[in-house]
């Protein structure tokens, strides 16, 4: 018995390499084009300040085209998280051009957005052909997409430790699919090493000098972390919202899109400045040197809500990064401890309330900011997570366990 055991792990094991690496070098070639064409994209919109006026006929022609092309592939990350989940739909292969396409139009003409949710659903694709490729049993293709997330998001930031983790956890609440845990691992370091071979860099952050622990300190960090927690909340309530309020009142996504492109413009004028355009990556720079804008995660949240809300194409988790850094980085002279410090924090807590993701984003911030930093990650994963809410920004995300019956009509 046990000599069968031992083969069957054996086969399990060159069985999952097989697969999950195919699936790792096809996300990590098609992630590194996607970052070099998102770059180029970031680098002509701030070459062309005129592009911003383009940006209510690309939104209203990204939602035309998933309209009349689209069908399911419009669910995006909550369609992958669905079938990861045992769903029978397919994934389809139009998924991987139509939201490639979307995210660069949104980027190049201004939209505030992310780039994982890009990464996600072309893994979930690719996955999805080469389950069909070889024609893997249903228990096998769950397994196989969740690889092709955690493959997507690993090569997007360069985490594939916390990349395995995230697609594990964020398939449903209080529940972790062990069974993946090897093949996902595998898929995301692949995806990783591939993009990489490409030249691709991830920036990197500084959280400086850990302050030694003591009661008042750790004190001030809980507090903090409930902000982040109810920050994430925020960001996810408002832009469901936002979704179903233009969605009742404008019912064509084209024309619901020009509208959402016209207001962001209008919102450029009325805060006068472009830095809340895009990724906004140079807010996280400014937030850990203690530059940002006191209400820059704020102003940065609404515009990212606004474009996600009226239909434009890409992810969050880059916005809530720049939301929870800039946070922080107003927090820290509020509460007496030092910015970088402080905004590497939010960073982390705000992704991981808005997620319901703890776990891979206390491994991320490990992943990112080092082993120093650990219990107060940690405990600042935890209570923004706790004070979230039950529902995060993935509508088909699971919840086995809640939280808290404070939540449960959330």
């Amino acid at each position: 018995m046990k000599e069968l055991e031992f083969i069957d792990l054996i086969l399990y094991f060159i069985k999952w390499s097989f697969y999950a690496g195919i699936v790792g070098v096809l996300v990590g070639c098609l992630s590194a084009f996607f970052l070099l064409t998102l770059d180029i994209a970031t680098a002509e919109r701030l070459s062309h300040p005129w592009l911003l006026f383009g940006l209510p006929f690309a939104g209203a022609l990204i939602s035309y085209l998933y309209f009349k092309f689209g069908k399911n592939a419009g669910r995006g990350n909550n369609l992958v998280i669905e079938q990861a989940n045992g769903g029978s739909e397919t994934i389809p292969k139009r998924l991987i051009p139509l939201t490639l396409i979307g995210t660069l139009a949104t980027h190049l003409f201004g939209g505030s957005a992310g780039r994982e949710g890009t990464a996600v659903q072309m893994g979930g694709s690719v996955a999805e052909a080469v389950g069909f490729f070889f024609k893997i049993n249903k228990k096998e293709r769950r397994i196989l997409i969740i690889c092709g997330m955690s493959a997507g998001f690993s090569s997007v930031f360069g985490t594939p430790i916390a990349g395995t983790l995230f697609a594990l956890e964020v398939l449903a609440l209080g529940l972790f699919r062990e069974e993946g845990l090897f093949p996902s691992l595998w898929a995301a370091l692949i995806a990783n090493w591939v993009t990489l071979s490409f030249g691709i860099v991830h920036h990197s952050y500084q959280m400086g000098a850990i302050p030694a622990v003591s009661f008042i300190l750790v004190g001030k960090i809980m507090f903090a972390a409930l902000c982040f927690g109810l920050t994430g909340r925020l960001f996810s309530r408002l832009t469901a919202f936002l979704k179903k309020f233009f969605k009742k009142w404008i019912v064509h996504p084209a024309l619901r899109s020009f509208v959402g492109g016209s207001i962001l413009i209008l919102m450029v004028f009325i805060v006068g400045s472009r830095d809340y355009l895009g990724l906004s990556l140079p807010l996280i720079d400014q937030a850990f040197n203690g530059d940002s804008n006191p209400f820059a995660f704020l102003i940065k949240l609404l515009f990212t809500s606004l474009t996600l809300g009226t239909g434009f194409q890409g992810g969050e988790v880059t916005p809530l990064f720049v939301i929870g850094a800039t946070l922080g980085s107003s927090l820290a002279p509020l509460l007496g401890i030092a910015i970088p410090f402080l905004a590497g924090l939010g960073f982390i807590g705000v992704f991981a309330g808005a997620t319901n993701t703890p776990i891979a984003c206390f491994v991320m911030g490990l992943e990112l900011f080092g082993t120093e930093s650990l219990p107060y990650l940690f405990l600042v994963c935890v209570i923004s997570y706790l004070f979230s809410g039950n529902f995060g920004i993935y509508e088909s995300q699971k919840i086995s366990i809640q939280k808290t019956k404070l939540f449960e009509e959330d």
